[in-house]
């Protein structure tokens, strides 16, 4: 009985470091790219491999994260009981599993996808795995804004797996999460502000102290939500998501205002979830719009897809 429950949780280990919750927003966006790439419907092996191989290359990533945070992770409230933290994934294992998962999203995403969506899917794991990881980090407290880059390919990847191109479509759908990146990650990091400083990473709210980083929140919100609103701007997308994305970005400007007020303590962590919902709501609303296009509910948008590089 015991080695059944010790096998289970390993597993649960294993899956853990992959962070499936961020994954699984990540496939959301990437799934987003895929219908908005196309006037029709995307293949189905397409879509079952595409977002199999995203994933499993994303894991791959978040799992080499772990293994090389587990000293930090160690320190910090919010992490201390991660798997590779509290020793029950040592480093050799999670990085075999890391390697596994990540050589078979490859494969999956070269042969039965196309080998652009490889390569930039690739991209992203160096990217994020390595160079963010390792150096940029610990190096500088605009970490999440260069390193963010990384993190919002997802719907670009899943652009490129229906068009085999980098359109400009697919760029703007990643301006838009690499807008949403900072007040994202900055708002958990005023909440765990002293966690940061005494792991010594160089956080912003740590570096440059609090007031800034509430300002820039609301600086970079601002952005966020000129960046979701060119979708419409442009006629790739309709008149719900237009509405959808007014009434989202004004929850998050209104988190943002609250933020800079500085009169609720919870205001932090209470924007970081927003932010999570808010990523979310905005790619469904994309999706939905999409299909009300496509079924002729909503008149069709303008724009053309034109590519950049096949």
């Amino acid at each position: 009985m015991s080695e059944v429950i010790s096998s289970v949780s390993g597993w649960r280990d294993y899956l853990e470091m992959c962070k499936p919750r961020v994954v699984l927003l990540m496939l959301l966006c990437a799934l987003v790219g895929m219908y908005l790439a196309t006037p029709g419907g995307v293949d189905l092996s397409t879509l079952v491999f595409g977002l199999t191989g995203i994933g499993l290359v994303a894991g791959s990533a978040a799992v080499v994260n772990h293994i090389a945070d587990a000293h930090i992770d160690a320190r910090m409230a919010r992490t201390q009981t991660r798997p590779a933290a509290n020793g029950r994934v040592t480093p050799v294992q999670g990085m075999i599993f890391s390697a596994a998962t990540g050589i078979t999203g490859m494969v999956l995403l070269w042969f039965w996808v196309n080998p652009l969506t490889a390569w930039l899917n690739l991209a992203s794991w160096v990217g994020y795995g390595l160079v963010y990881t390792f150096w940029l980090k610990r190096a500088t407290p605009q970490n999440i804004v260069i390193g963010g880059l990384f993190g919002a390919a997802p719907p670009l990847f899943g652009w490129t797996a229906v068009t085999n191109s980098v359109d400009p479509g697919g760029l703007l759908l990643v301006l838009i999460i690499f807008a949403w990146t900072p007040p994202h990650f900055w708002a958990l990091a005023l909440d765990r502000k002293e966690e940061y400083a005494k792991v010594g990473v160089p956080m912003l709210p740590v570096t440059h102290g609090e007031s800034f980083t509430r300002l820039h929140i609301l600086l970079y919100t601002i952005i966020m939500v000129i960046a979701t609103i060119l979708p419409f701007v442009i006629g790739m997308s309709g008149w719900l998501y237009f509405a959808g994305a007014l009434a989202l970005g004004g929850g998050f400007l209104y988190w943002a205002v609250v933020l800079v007020r500085n009169t609720n303590p919870r205001a932090p962590i209470e924007t970081f979830r927003y932010s999570i919902i808010y990523l979310g709501l905005l790619f469904v609303f994309l999706l939905v719009d999409h299909y009300l296009i496509t079924l002729g509910v909503e008149p069709a948008p303008v724009y053309e897809f034109q590519r950049i590089s096949a």
